[in-house]
């Protein structure tokens, strides 16, 4: 039987099947583009090698904290041990059987120096971009700091021991508590050459948002002193105005007590040297003994006004720097320079003593933030020609004519008999007092006579003193003036007023008088416009101030 031959395999094309085309629809697919990722600087990629370490952070520098010079070690205890050198001299020259007063005085020599030792050790300041930081004090360790925009004044003083080493005081205002010791940041001592670097780098202002980084000022650098625009200065013709001033009594007092302190302190017996003299004054008329008395003290007081005036005020000088600032520069044996912003001018005051006045001399102060306004820090010129003394106030306020020239509104005839009543009831009640016990016997009659001749010049000086009242208000400044035995003439800044106070006593309320102080940051903090109509009065405030006023009037 034969097998069946399976087919060969065929080579060669194969017939192909077409199949029908469809066509599929197109469809757009959106396209998502993926975000580049930049690789930080410095980090590894997959073919980079270990990356460098990072930098430190950039930390700026703190400005170095400085020390008082050390020549303070000298000056200090000198300063301070002028007082006890005429009992040094007469120790050395009369000697002394005490030897404790000789130990005490050599130990008070040795704690002054070591206080000043300490001071020295303990203290240390700075200046950075927007404070003054002073840090003193051993046992009680004491850390002020002053934002320097809120510095007003810088005072620079040198007393005879700081002038001797080249030394200064710097005092620091700046505006806070003026009527205390308080507002001040005090250093004391340096070079007068980085004194006057201080002073021209505190009175320049530094923007709030400066850092501290930006600005080192506490660095030694060398300041050249701009010359500014002289507005006074001193003129010998001044000179005559010294002993119209009571300084010369007060010169003359102080050193009549200093010698009979001596005097005790070396055992001796002032009466014994003068004996002959006084037992010639016991059998002299009375008349005599009180011309030589009061010829005597005339002479020392004289003299002594022209000695205190030399030395205050020799080399015044009153300049306005390029820096925006009034600089007084004083003093012959202690120099003093203090410096004054400007834009913290609140006004002038005038005052004429009555003896000054007399002479129709005047002294003019700063109405301003920084400065004591009771002490001789805030004065711009010493007694001199009242015709002077405005047109410094001119000057310093940058008007053509002073304020304080204005004419004023006289006060009511009722204000006169508040101050007749005000000066003479009191000598009238010491005058009946005396007379009381001059009847009881237990005073002669006397006193009490005596008293009464006083009478008419309290009368006078209650009269001068109504002539003395005055306000005005000008287009910028509200003026006030007041007083007898030292007349004050203020031109206080309408704009630097902040507030009233309005007063009324029973006797000014049966009067329908008024008292309005305008409040101020600046000087005494209140200036007053004493007896005045209680109308004019509160107009007088609501035109000076318009709107401060009025939400508490009652209409």
């Amino acid at each position: 039987m034969t097998e069946p031959v399976a087919p060969q395999e065929q080579y060669g094309p194969q017939p192909v099947t077409q199949q029908p085309y469809t066509q599929q629809p197109y469809t757009q697919q959106p396209y998502e583009q993926q975000p580049y990722e930049q690789q930080p600087y410095g980090q590894r990629g997959p073919f980079e090698q270990e990356p460098f370490p990072a930098a430190p952070e950039l930390v700026e520098p703190e400005p170095v904290w400085n020390r008082l010079d050390l020549r303070m070690l000298v000056v200090r205890p000198l300063n301070e041990a002028v007082g006890l050198i005429p009992l040094i001299l007469g120790l050395l020259v009369y000697g002394t059987r005490n030897i404790w007063q000789t130990v005490s005085g050599i130990a008070a020599v040795v704690l002054l120096v070591s206080v000043g030792l300490v001071h020295w050790l303990t203290t240390k300041y700075r200046i950075t971009g927007d404070q003054v930081q002073l840090h003193k004090g051993l046992f009680v360790r004491k850390q002020f700091s002053v934002p320097r925009d809120r510095i007003r004044t810088v005072d620079l003083t040198a007393k005879l021991g700081h002038r001797l080493f080249g030394l200064s005081a710097i005092r620091i205002g700046t505006g806070e508590k003026a009527h205390t010791q308080h507002h001040e940041l005090t250093l004391d001592a340096v070079s007068s050459a980085e004194a006057e670097r201080l002073r021209q780098v505190l009175l320049r202002k530094v923007a709030p948002s400066t850092r501290q980084s930006e600005v080192d000022d506490s660095a030694p650098v060398d300041v050249e002193e701009t010359p500014g625009t002289v507005l006074a200065q001193l003129k010998p013709g001044w000179l005559r105005y010294a002993p119209l001033t009571l300084s010369g009594l007060v010169a003359v007092g102080a050193a009549f007590g200093i010698l009979m302190n001596f005097a005790r302190e070396l055992n001796l017996d002032p009466g014994h040297y003068g004996r002959d003299t006084v037992r010639w004054l016991a059998d002299a008329p009375v008349g005599l003994i009180v011309g030589i008395i009061a010829g005597v003290v005339l002479v020392a007081a004289v003299f002594g006004s022209l000695i205190v005036y030399v030395f205050q005020f020799w080399g015044y000088r009153l300049t306005r720097e390029t820096d925006g600032t009034v600089r007084v520069r004083r003093g012959l044996l202690t120099t003093r320079s203090v410096s004054v912003e400007e834009k913290r001018l609140r006004g002038v005051e005038v005052q004429q003593p009555l003896l000054l006045r007399a002479g129709r001399g005047a002294r003019v102060k700063a109405v301003t933030t920084g400065l004591s306004h009771h002490r001789e820090g805030s004065l711009l010129l010493p007694p001199a020609p009242a015709a002077e003394a405005h047109r410094v106030s001119a000057e310093v306020l940058g008007v053509s004519a002073s304020p304080t020239t204005a004419p004023l509104v006289r006060h009511p005839r009722r204000a006169l008999w508040r101050r007749l009543v005000r000066a003479v009831l009191p000598v009238l009640v010491i005058a009946g007092a005396l007379g009381g016990l001059a009847s009881l016997g237990q005073l002669p009659s006397w006193p009490w006579q005596v008293a009464l001749c006083l009478v008419p010049f309290a009368a006078l000086l209650g009269v001068d003193r109504y002539r003395n009242l005055g306000h005005a208000l000008t287009d910028h400044y509200l003026v006030s003036r007041n007083g007898s035995v030292v007349r004050e003439t203020v031109a206080l800044q309408r704009t630097g007023i902040i507030g009233w106070r309005i007063s009324q006593s029973v006797f000014q309320r049966r009067a329908g008088l008024v008292t309005v102080a305008a409040t101020t940051a600046a000087g005494t903090g209140a200036y007053h416009v004493l007896d005045v109509a209680e109308d004019d009065g509160l107009a007088l405030a609501e035109a000076a101030v318009p709107d401060l006023l009025r939400p508490f009037l009652v209409r």
